[in-house]
């Protein structure tokens, strides 16, 4: 086993429960080669260079660390199966999967478990795990600071949020998608492959399936008054999409055009900003150790 590890990840819990997670890991049968993470960047490289004697890699941290892994893994030559142990502010991803936030338990999926081959996205020249999101609440995740994200867990992203309302810049973009182009301003977009996102539960509806070869799109248009905001929010709180003020449909293939560089947040960590983007699904591209198939 190859155990990667950001030691600095939600409120560094692993560092107590570390001895017993190994003590799992051992009692199963594995041999573990322990490395934790320094810097960014450093997971991906990590699991990248790993070599083909591995017969599973885990994964603790957080989404983003969980992102920097399966980057890596998808950019080595050989395919092994991943195990999570999620210890982030709002481990979405993990949620997704019903792979519990305790980290002892996670652990023991990870031994007695069975390989869920599940989809990931291509965004340009990367990957992302579970989303990718522009505009409206999409840098919140990354833009708050790591100290909050400990102390106030779901509430810092509430509060980053509101500020973000208050500040909120629209895009207008051309969207190519199921052989049909859309026009229009946005305030924000989300490309998902996930139950959970930003620590909300059914956000994208209760039919979402992770190996399904497509992506879950929600696009929302820039409010020209109050009460088409007040629509806006209240559509989302009901999961309700289907309103002229927002955009909703399936896709493995979204191509999105600006005149103007957009920022982007990629598994609640900076994307970049781009002009063109082109995102596309990887059908069942990771194997991920889960309580059921």
């Amino acid at each position: 086993m190859l155990f990667v590890y950001n030691p600095k990840a939600g409120k560094a819990m692993i560092r107590t429960k570390l001895a017993d997670i190994l003590d799992i890991f051992t009692a199963g049968g594995y041999e573990i080669t322990i490395v934790p993470t320094r810097r960014h960047g450093d997971a991906s490289s990590i699991v990248k260079n790993r070599s083909e004697g591995y017969d599973v890699v885990v994964c603790s941290g957080g989404d983003g660390t969980l992102d920097e892994v399966v980057n890596g893994m998808l950019l080595s030559d050989h395919r092994t199966p991943l195990g999570y142990i999620p210890a982030g502010s709002t481990n979405d991803f993990a949620a997704s999967l019903a792979i519990p936030t305790d980290m002892l338990k996670a652990a023991q999926i990870i031994v007695d478990g069975q390989d869920f081959a599940c989809d990931v996205g291509s965004f340009n020249d990367t990957m992302f795990i579970y989303v990718a999101a522009f505009g409206l609440f999409s840098e919140i995740s990354y833009s708050t600071d790591q100290q909050i994200k400990n102390a106030l867990g779901h509430t810092a992203y509430i509060l980053s949020g509101g500020k973000s309302i208050l500040n909120a810049h629209a895009h207008k973009l051309k969207i190519i998608a199921n052989g049909e182009e859309i026009e229009d301003v946005f305030i924000y977009g989300m490309i998902s492959n996930s139950r959970q996102v930003g620590g909300f539960q059914g956000i994208m509806g209760p039919d979402v399936k992770l190996d399904d070869g497509e992506f879950e799109v929600t696009l929302i248009k820039d409010p020209k008054n109050p009460q088409e905001l007040n629509t806006i929010l209240v559509s989302l709180l009901e999961r309700n999409f289907d309103n002229e003020l927002m955009y909703s449909f399936r896709s493995n293939d979204i191509i999105i055009e600006s005149d103007e560089p957009v920022s982007w947040a990629l598994d609640g960590e900076a994307g970049g900003s781009h002009k063109n983007v082109r995102i596309r699904t990887l059908p069942k591209a990771i194997d991920i150790k889960v309580m059921y198939q």
